[in-house]
């Protein structure tokens, strides 16, 4: 049975929490649930979206392309998070193109209802702009960590990230498992050089590897490290 999104707790993270129960209730019953496999596309740079992508669970990687075919991932997003809000808002094609990382659970709410809403409910306009600007802050510290910080650095930072947002398992490897290619496209490094930070990582006893999976030994270490104050 399709949960209301009356009764959906995800939309407590997100500029939905700003809807009366009528709204809610327009939205839950234009809104189409889809379950999007890992791997697959949601959208992809430079499409115009006919409406946006509310997470209910699962994890996407969203990403730009350079001119030489090069992918940059710039976000990973979590549950509860509403992808697509700018270029719907400002009418425009996206920016990035949105991959499953694992398999997700989505609603796709179409363009009409939120346009309609935002001309009608100035609570839920100052929220979705509230999203926006945080996306833009986000979107600067990405920049500066690009500029400012070398790839060890990033891949640090990174770890530590993935550790503090997504958790571990009881083996005590990071839940969210990403590619070696993901890593690098974070980081932005060829995949190699990523293999081989990760290699002198393992070495120095900073993180341990099985397979694809990865887990964080000496998290004080690799935050002290991407923060600058060490240099190993």
């Amino acid at each position: 049975m399709e949960s209301k999104c009356e009764n959906c707790i995800v939309r407590q993270f997100n500029s939905l929490r700003a809807l009366s129960k009528e709204e809610l209730k327009k939205v839950s019953d234009s809104k189409i649930s889809k379950k999007i496999k890992k791997g697959e596309s949601l959208f992809v740079e430079g499409q115009k979206l006919d409406g946006v992508y509310c997470v209910k669970d699962g994890v996407s990687k969203l990403s730009k392309l350079s001119s030489n075919g090069k992918e940059q991932i710039v976000k990973l997003t979590n549950k509860g998070e509403v992808m697509g809000q700018r270029s719907v808002v400002a009418e425009d094609f996206t920016n990035l193109s949105a991959t499953a990382i694992n398999d997700m659970e989505v609603c796709f709410i179409p363009k009409e209802v939120i346009s309609n809403t935002l001309n009608t409910n100035p609570n839920f306009s100052l929220e979705v702009l509230r999203h926006m600007a945080h996306d833009l802050k986000e979107a600067d510290d990405v920049i500066v960590n690009m500029s400012q910080k070398t790839v060890k650095q990033r891949l640090a930072e990174a770890f530590v990230y993935l550790k503090k947002n997504y958790g571990e398992d009881e083996d005590g490897f990071l839940v969210l498992t990403l590619s070696r290619d993901d890593y690098a496209n974070i980081v932005g490094a060829a995949t190699e050089s990523l293999i081989r930070m990760i290699s002198e990582f393992k070495k120095k006893g900073l993180i341990k590897t099985a397979g694809k999976k990865i887990g964080v030994i000496e998290e004080q270490t690799l935050q002290e490290l991407a923060d600058g104050f060490l240099n190993k």
